[in-house]
């Protein structure tokens, strides 16, 4: 059995947890045995999946050496071309699974709309896949990153290390006879976050990367948004994580160092590092990436860099054919060299959801946050009213912070603040709340806001996240899409901790804040505090008398992951909040405006 790792970050020891062993048979893992096996084309791992287009060498469970000696295992997919026609390779890392091991489509709603049709069922978990990326000139290298399943060493949870381990995979790939020396990365979520690290670490071979959503600073983006620890997720990620030996554990590491400290600093990625070529991707749907990709767009310092702001949730996106052929021009760009106009592809595209209308995909823009934005000054009043003015008197509306919620979008103690908007615009990019609020029964509150969008009748909408007729044909009507947050979006959220409520003014964005979290301020009882914070962007069409509406509560607003995790989060509060309106301590919102282009 493995030892237990020693393991410091600065001064920091790393927490470790034993990690479930893979069984053979079990959520597709086949063994560690190499094999090389030429899958002809036409080839189809299953009767009603994706046939792979050209004749494809998969070399299977191949060891990638790493500087310290450590062992990872990868599974090759190239064309099977004469030995002078070399290929580029596209590595997806992630600990999820290689190629059709671990999590899958499959455990998701109608697949979140993709047929089984448009994948091979050898692809690794958010990832190009191979059928359909060999096609097109191209290798994919799907690699178990460190700890994972049969890869030697403890599993990383982000960070440099994993950066280190990307360079010297990328490295070695590059040198393998088949490779031109040119590799990419390309993938969603963990397969995003990951390229922010080891694009960081600049490694020669590395030409241009893919991160199709991906969060860059683990503490502040999903582990403890706003200074508040999201335990049941990440639980239920680890659960779903195999290896031979130990996996750092983020649950213990918040319980023992809940402030920032070399740890946590070491998960937010350096990428003003970055020097290759972006193709970065983000969107509304999930509450895990959105501000990881736009920081990752904005932070990059060169101007070889895209933003496309599309309209589905993640995977969905992934597996269109528009997709993949845009992406592909890309690649041909810059791992091939062909000059084929990629340059004159808008740098900034924005989509906007109607929630009851058609979305708007692709709105050009010359820079994120677009330069078209207004930003305006709404105060919160009684009467569930927005105003262009603070009132005059001081008052106060209150919420009973310690309710049991269970985010199915119908819980109870939420306030609203409502403005009827008088004719058409976009809300793009994120709300600034500044609240003054106070509590007599404890020091500390848990603040969750939301932006939502209701009808000219008042009715507060859903926006759903893969189109009707593509979850329909998965035989999921609209009436029985679960509500559940994968595929069904709700508005922006945020969320803040009061004793948390410092601002980092190094890493803040004029048109975004990010909080310091080096220490904890707690409140005395019955005094109002100032907290401000900015809830994640959003990109919304408001028709001439249609309701923008602004949601404070004591509990998270936005949908479950899943349905098991449904009253999972408990939030850290108690007693009733009052949130102060008029005079002195005026709580308002600062929203960003852009009028519609004509």
């Amino acid at each position: 059995m493995a030892q237990e790792p020693s393991v410091k970050v600065g001064d920091i020891p790393i927490l470790f947890r034993r990690l479930k062993e893979p069984e053979l048979g079990v959520n597709g893992y086949d063994g560690p045995a190499h094999s090389v096996t030429i899958l002809k084309a036409g080839h189809r791992k299953e009767e009603d999946v994706k046939a792979f287009g050209v004749d494809t060498i998969y070399e299977k469970d191949v060891e990638i050496p790493m500087r310290d000696g450590i062992i990872l295992k990868g599974d090759i997919f190239r064309p099977a071309t004469s030995d002078s026609e070399n290929v580029p390779a596209i590595i997806p890392w992630s600990p999820y699974g290689k190629t059709g091991r671990g999590l899958s489509l499959n455990f998701m709603p109608g697949r979140m709309g993709v047929p089984r049709a448009n994948t091979s069922g050898y692809e690794k978990f958010e990832a190009p896949d191979p059928a359909e990326w060999t096609a097109r000139g191209y290798a994919v290298v799907n690699i178990d990153s460190r700890g994972a399943w049969d890869s030697q060493g403890y599993l990383c949870w982000a960070g440099t290390q994993e950066g280190r381990d990307g360079y010297d995979a990328i490295e070695w790939i590059a040198k393998l006879p088949w490779c031109t020396g040119s590799v990419a990365t390309a993938g969603n979520s963990w397969l995003g976050r990951s390229q922010w690290y080891i694009a960081a670490e600049r490694p020669p071979s590395l030409k241009c990367i893919a991160p199709l959503e991906g969060s860059g600073d683990l503490y502040r983006e999903i582990h403890v948004r706003g200074g508040i620890a999201c335990t049941p997720f990440l639980e239920w990620m680890m659960t779903n994580l195999r290896g031979r030996g130990y996996m750092e554990d983020p649950v213990a590491m918040l319980k023992k160092y809940p402030l920032m400290n070399d740890y946590w600093k070491d998960k937010r990625a350096q990428i003003f590092n970055i020097e290759v070529p972006a193709y970065v991707l983000a969107s509304y749907s999930t509450f895990l990436h959105l501000p990881g990709s736009l920081r990752g767009f904005d932070e990059i310092p060169h101007n070889d860099k895209w933003l496309r702001v599309h309209e589905s949730q993640e995977w969905h996106d992934l597996y269109q054919k528009r997709t993949t052929d845009e992406l592909q021009i890309f690649f041909d760009r810059y791992l091939k060299g062909i000059e084929n106009g990629w340059e004159t592809t808008p740098q900034v595209r924005v989509s906007l959801l109607g929630y009851n209308q058609p979305n708007i995909r692709n709105q050009v823009y010359k820079a994120w946050p677009p330069a078209e934005t207004k930003y305006t000054t709404l105060f919160a009043g009684t009467g569930d009213q927005l105003l262009v003015h603070a009132a005059t008197d001081q008052s106060f509306v209150s919420y009973q912070s310690d309710v049991d919620a269970q985010q199915v979008d119908n819980d109870t103690e939420e306030l609203h603040f409502r403005l009827k908007i008088p004719e058409r615009t976009f809300l793009i990019g994120a709300v600034k709340a500044v609240l003054y609020l106070s509590c007599d029964d404890v020091d500390d509150m848990d603040i969750f806001l939301q932006v939502r969008k209701a009808n000219k009748d008042g009715l507060i909408l859903r926006s759903y996240n893969v189109p009707d007729d593509d979850m329909a044909a998965m035989g999921i009507p609209r009436e029985k899409v679960p509500l559940v947050n994968p595929v069904v979006y709700l508005g922006p959220h945020g969320q803040i901790r009061a004793s948390h409520r410092a601002i980092d003014m190094n890493i803040s964005k004029p048109h975004y804040i990010s909080h310091a979290h080096l220490v904890e301020e707690r409140i005395r009882r019955g005094s109002v505090v100032r907290v401000e914070t900015s809830i994640w962007p959003g990109g919304i069409i408001f028709e001439n008398g249609e309701y923008l509406v602004i949601k404070v509560s004591g509990h998270p607003m936005y949908l479950a992951e899943f349905p098991t995790l449904r009253g999972a989060f408990k939030a850290n509060n108690k007693g009733l909040h009052k949130v102060w309106i008029g005079g002195e301590s005026a709580s308002h919102f600062v929203v960003p405006f852009v009028e519609p282009p004509i």
